[in-house]
């Protein structure tokens, strides 16, 4: 029997739904780029680490993967919208193509503040991939080259994405239907 009840989750995509378009974003990376260009793949911790561990097997090219922490919510269930770096990545990016791996992207503040911040660090490109956009809450328009899912205005858990740091690990993407945690 699962950690989580089963009844207070409604699955928005499951296991099998995830992988497909995940391997399709990979196929995608991969006809954009060349194995000569050096390509970094920059999650954006901690909600991108399992996007991130799929979408790169899911690119048949050479790819350096790096990691970068950024904070916007805390313990709570919306943007602060004051974005705060927690971990810088570890090795220069210039010159480099660079693809920032995501989570979600809302309301399009963070991901605004990250790609200034990586401009002045003279990448050969920058582009997103983000596993989920949810288009009711943006502020700030970004462009999402490899989007997985448009989703509602729905607070989602599981695949990466947490509830007070909690249910990364639930194998699908869900929303709380119930009362609160524990699910």
């Amino acid at each position: 029997m699962p950690f989580y009840n089963t009844d207070k989750i409604d699955v928005l995509f499951d296991e099998e739904t995830l992988s497909q378009r995940i391997r399709q974003l990979g196929e995608q990376i991969t006809a954009d780029y060349s194995a000569d260009e050096p390509l970094v793949m920059v999650g954006v911790l901690k909600g991108s680490f399992l996007f991130l561990a799929d979408l790169c097997r899911a690119v048949d090219l050479p790819v350096e993967i790096d990691f970068l922490g950024l904070s916007s919510y805390g313990d709570s269930e919306q943007s602060s919208g004051v974005v705060r770096v927690t971990q810088d990545l570890s090795r220069s990016i210039e010159g480099k193509h660079v693809i920032v791996v995501e989570d979600i992207v809302d309301t399009g503040l963070t991901m605004a503040y990250l790609l200034e911040n990586l401009a002045t660090r003279n990448p050969a490109s920058v582009k997103i991939a983000s596993l989920l956009h949810k288009p009711a809450r943006t502020k700030v328009d970004i462009p999402i080259d490899y989007l997985g899912f448009e989703i509602p205005d729905r607070f989602v858990i599981g695949y990466g994405l947490d509830s007070q740091n909690k249910l990364r690990n639930l194998p699908f993407i869900g929303v709380n239907v119930g009362d609160g945690l524990p699910i």
